[in-house]
């Protein structure tokens, strides 16, 4: 990680300017193989354990938000190539390095065709679609009946459109463009019911014995997501405390803000968030490891607290940094200062529709109330 840092924070602030990661980082990400840990050993992949994917995330999120995420969001389809039939493994891996973005957005149609499907829709917040050989779709399949059924795809970036829409407050260097399926065919090999996948039901003969593919997809890319949280929040106090020896509070009798009680009292604040969002973290790995490495089946409950977990991390993750942003002063409106990037890219993960910290408070304590989930997506 440490020849990771220079090339991750150099670039930083062109990918802020350009949004999209720069082509160096991409690069430097893919020697220290930031990009085989959740492909199956067979293809020359780590297959890292959850731990592990929280613990890298928090490092590359430490140095910058942006690329955090986009490793981790590049973490999630490459697990879930490992659910398709192994010769569309064969093709996806053949591609060393390969990245392949994606989404759980149901945002396209698919009409049967002979030997697949044609898909039309459009996709937002495709995070890392610059740098992707493939995407993970997922569109809405209409039988003979008329009964819908949403399906997974895996389809080749070259057959999408790029749209440059991606222009925001936040995660501005993730580059999470728009992409477009124009009367795209996708094999029926390359298709799978979401439902069943959902479900935890794989067509992969290959992986059937590993670890990493016993547990369900929900609280995997519940794990997948949160260490860059945890480590643009650890960012932000070693951003804090790298200005605090030169500040002042201005405006006031303290030469030094190291030496007011207000500052004692945000910093322990959070720091001890900080802590919370960890506990959670490392919480949700042990959940996601423990029940996979004993192949014990998932329960409602805990699926769904698996995305309570991931919550926790969101909500105590972004509290710190609003304490230590607040705490910085006016001086750290500067675009060249850290601080303010990050309190943006951690404020732009809060409102992932997926990770919203009272969206997962809400379905936890719906299940602890006696009710059955309202959604699919546990």
């Amino acid at each position: 990680m440490s020849d990771l840092a220079p090339v991750i924070r150099g670039n930083a602030a062109w990918a802020e300017q350009n949004n999209r990661l720069h082509d160096e980082t991409i690069d430097a990400l893919a020697g220290a193989g930031i990009f085989k840990l959740r492909v199956p050993t067979r293809f020359g992949g780590y297959e890292a354990d959850t731990r592990t994917i929280v613990d890298v995330a928090a490092e590359l999120g430490r140095i910058d938000g942006s690329t955090a995420w986009t490793a981790s969001v590049y973490w999630i389809p490459t697990w879930m190539v490992g659910l398709f039939p192994d010769h569309v493994q064969d093709e996806v891996f053949s591609t060393p390095d390969v990245r392949v973005c994606g989404t759980l957005s149901p945002s396209a149609m698919a009409a049967p065709a002979d030997g697949g499907v044609i898909v039309n829709g459009k996709w937002g917040f495709i995070s890392g679609a610059w740098h992707s050989q493939w995407q993970e779709i997922v569109a809405i399949q209409v039988d003979a009946e008329g009964t819908p059924m949403p399906i997974l795809a895996l389809v080749p970036m070259a057959d999408l459109r790029i749209v440059d829409d991606w222009d925001t407050s936040g995660l501005r260097g993730t580059g999470s463009v728009s992409t477009v399926a124009q009367d795209v065919f996708v094999p029926a090999d390359r298709v799978l019911p979401l439902g069943a996948i959902l479900g935890g039901q794989s067509a992969s003969q290959a992986n059937a014995g590993a670890s990493i593919y016993r547990a369900p997809l929900l609280p995997v890319a519940s794990a997948s997501s949160v260490g860059s949280v945890l480590g643009m929040a650890r960012g932000a106090m070693e951003a804090f405390l790298e200005r605090l020896p030169n500040r002042k509070i201005t405006y006031t009798g303290y030469e030094s803000q190291a030496a007011a009680p207000r500052t004692h009292l945000q910093v322990a604040e959070a720091a001890m968030k900080i802590d919370e969002a960890e506990f959670h973290a490392h919480r949700l790995a042990e959940l996601v490891d423990g029940k996979a490495g004993r192949g014990e089946p998932w329960s409602v409950a805990e699926r769904v607290r698996a995305r309570a977990e991931m919550g926790g991390v969101v909500r105590r993750g972004k509290a710190a940094v609003d304490i230590l942003a607040q705490a910085s002063g006016g001086s750290s409106i500067y675009s060249d200062v850290p601080i303010q990037r990050i309190a943006r890219d951690i404020a732009a993960v809060n409102l992932h529709a997926l990770m919203h910290p009272d969206t997962n408070a809400e379905l936890y304590g719906r299940i602890l109330c006696g009710l059955e989930p309202d959604t699919l997506y546990v």
